[in-house]
């Protein structure tokens, strides 16, 4: 992997130093025009400060800090995530090896992905009987559709030359499968889940607002409840940063898994 210098980690600080003021500067100038009815980031920021000073309170059901909200909802987001990949990666490969597999399975992906995660609650809810079974659920079937693409994207993009080293070695499905295939489609893989990552954590904040119980979802609607709107902007900007690691995280292995030369 190509090294990054000194004067590019500053450049790239820079650029986003500039990025978050110019946010800010949008943010405040709303705020103005609004007559403060959009709270500036300055009583914001104060409203940060108290979640922050002890976010891992917890005084009963509806009375939770910060912390636990958004490791519960992180918790929910793994657990989907996870799941869907196990479905979406394999259907991928299946789809992108065989003309059969594509057409079989191709009218069903083009069917079920346009559907709204809030379409999908009510049968989660029917099926496991349980809200937090029904967010994990909705992640689930709504985030594993990229993955799914964009795997059968890779495996059908395999070079007949690589096809042909194959034939030509006599390597068993088993081989050619781990030899071949998946490391040739796992740059494409892991652009189909850095896509469903990004998918996952804006589904679960839909999910939790219905679900109810513990969860940055849930705090955002109980906020808005309490007619708190900086205790929403807090949870906006907490969902905003998550999402900014996630993305950093999978394009960073991306990079590493990357067969262009650096």
């Amino acid at each position: 992997m190509k090294s990054i210098s000194i004067k590019e980690i500053a450049t790239n600080v820079a650029y986003f130093l500039a990025s978050m003021a110019i946010l800010l500067g949008l943010w405040h100038l709303i705020s103005v025009i609004t007559k403060a009815e959009i709270p500036n980031p300055a009583s914001t920021w104060i409203v940060f400060k108290e979640l922050v000073a002890d976010p891992f309170y917890d005084y009963g059901p509806n009375d939770k800090g910060i912390g636990i909200q958004l490791l519960s909802s992180l918790g929910r987001v793994s657990t989907g995530f996870a799941l869907g990949s196990l479905i979406a990666i394999p259907m991928g490969l299946l789809m992108g090896s065989t003309q059969i597999g594509m057409k079989l399975l191709n009218p069903i992906v083009q069917i079920l992905r346009p559907v709204s995660p809030l379409a999908w609650f009510p049968l989660g809810l029917l099926a496991f009987k349980a809200s937090d079974g029904a967010t994990i659920f909705i992640i689930a079937i709504t985030s594993l559709w990229p993955t799914v693409i964009n795997t059968a994207f890779g495996v059908s993009s395999i070079p007949d030359d690589h096809k042909n080293v194959g034939k030509a070695f006599g390597f068993s499905k088993w081989k050619y499968l781990t030899k071949i295939m998946l490391p040739f489609a796992l740059p494409h893989i892991i652009t189909g889940l850095r896509l469903s990552i990004g998918i996952a954590w804006v589904v679960i904040v839909a999910g939790e607002m219905l679900s109810g119980g513990v969860g940055i979802g849930f705090f955002v609607w109980d906020s808005w409840n309490g007619l708190s709107l900086e205790r929403i902007l807090v949870a906006i900007l907490i969902i905003g940063t998550v999402g900014l690691l996630f993305d950093k995280a999978f394009n960073a292995l991306q990079n590493a898994f990357s067969w262009e030369k650096k």
